[in-house]
């Protein structure tokens, strides 16, 4: 009878040895309502909690206006010294008459687009988002569907942007997990303007503002980025990210309480992301992962081997409780060919989402002769009585 088969695998234990890691605690802690911790250079999610429920950004928003204005400059559609009229709209909402968060923009000026991103960037300010919205798009609504048609081209299937501030809106929304790979993708496509989110103030019009950044000012190394966001009902949230010893994180944090309590969350998570979480290479693609028995096959059993490399985010303390199963409709009916997708890795670990990777035969197996076969058959139905 063909049936699922589920073969249990345990983890090769010198990849994780007990003293790599001192803790008691299995499963990371969080008192965020929304947390993903990425790791850059594989795309490895590490953590998430809530990672893919929609909700609202704030200002965490405002990576997206950036990264409109970046993709601008870099085909030279503009460039940093263009300038933007500050418009009566954009001043009212978003300028010092606002009682937002402000650039403080005087009214009928014109400001470059270098200092505008600063001013979105490292002040977050509304009156800069404003006005690079209308310079570029004509509205900041015509632009907000610019920020959906990048969305929707970096991959990012539920986000929905109203506006380019983050104001509060029941149809603006993003998931902490499509931020993560927003900010993931910021950093590599436009590595040098990347770099405005390290600077610590700004002055504009005779205002120093500081950078909102809750890691500066830690004693945490190689933090350089990246945005903050707070409205009532978002409450406080910020995207992070650093680089130590050539390894960026990046996390993204949401629904804290208090500013205090952000600071202090960002900079735990920040912390353990370099420290308590790690890469592991588990397979290589083509490499075996096991083997499947076969039904009137020449061969006995086939080899199953990664249809891709096979990365693992892991909380180190979480090292026990990570499983691996392989799953096949099986024995598995000869023939088979090389290369033949005939069985499923399958991947759960605390703190991740269940992870499925497909796995291919790793030869061609012949069926049995006809007599073979006539002869394996009688012979199952004696074995049967």
């Amino acid at each position: 009878m063909i049936k699922y088969f589920f073969a249990g695998m345990a983890l090769v234990l010198h990849l994780i040895t007990p003293s790599a890691f001192a803790q008691t605690d299995s499963e990371f802690q969080t008192s965020a309502s929304n947390l993903v911790i990425l790791d850059y250079q594989s795309g490895e999610i590490l953590f998430e909690k809530n990672a893919r429920t929609l909700m609202y950004p704030a200002s965490m928003t405002k990576i997206m206006t950036a990264i409109i204005v970046f993709d601008r400059l870099k085909t030279g559609e503009l460039a940093l010294d263009d300038e933007f009229k500050v418009s009566e709209d954009a001043w009212r909402r978003g300028g010092a008459a606002s009682g937002s968060s402000t650039m403080f923009l005087e009214p009928n000026s014109k400001v470059k687009i270098r200092d505008l991103l600063r001013g979105v960037i490292v002040q977050s300010g509304n009156d800069a988002c404003i006005v690079l919205a209308q310079g570029i798009a004509g509205s900041e609504a015509a632009f907000a569907e610019l920020m959906n048609i990048k969305a929707r081209e970096l991959g990012l299937e539920n986000a929905n942007f109203v506006n380019a501030t983050g104001w509060p809106d029941p149809n603006h929304k993003i998931s902490a997990y499509e931020l993560a790979w927003l900010a993931r993708h910021s950093i590599a496509a436009h590595t040098e303007m990347f770099k405005i989110y390290a600077q610590r103030e700004f002055t504009w019009n005779g205002i120093t503002q500081k950078n909102r950044n809750p890691l500066y000012g830690s004693n945490i190394e190689g933090v350089d980025g990246m945005k903050t966001g707070h409205t009532k009902i978002s409450k406080y949230g910020f995207v992070g990210t650093g680089m130590q010893n050539d390894v960026r994180r990046i996390f993204v944090i949401n629904g804290l309480e208090t500013n205090a309590r952000r600071r202090s969350e960002s900079r735990r998570v920040m912390g353990k992301a370099f420290e308590a979480f790690k890469v592991y290479d588990l397979y290589m693609a083509g490499g075996k992962v096991g083997s499947a028995p076969v039904f009137m096959g020449k061969s006995e059993a086939v080899d199953l081997v990664a249809s891709e490399d096979v990365p693992v985010g892991l909380y180190m303390p979480a090292r026990t409780q990570l499983k691996l199963q392989i799953k096949y409709l099986g024995p598995i009916p000869a023939p088979i060919s090389e290369g033949e997708h005939i069985a499923d890795l399958i991947i759960t670990a605390p703190g991740r989402e269940t992870e499925i990777i497909a796995l291919l035969a790793g030869q061609d197996v012949k069926r049995k002769s006809i007599p073979a076969r006539i002869m394996a058959s009688l012979m199952r139905k004696i074995l049967a009585q």
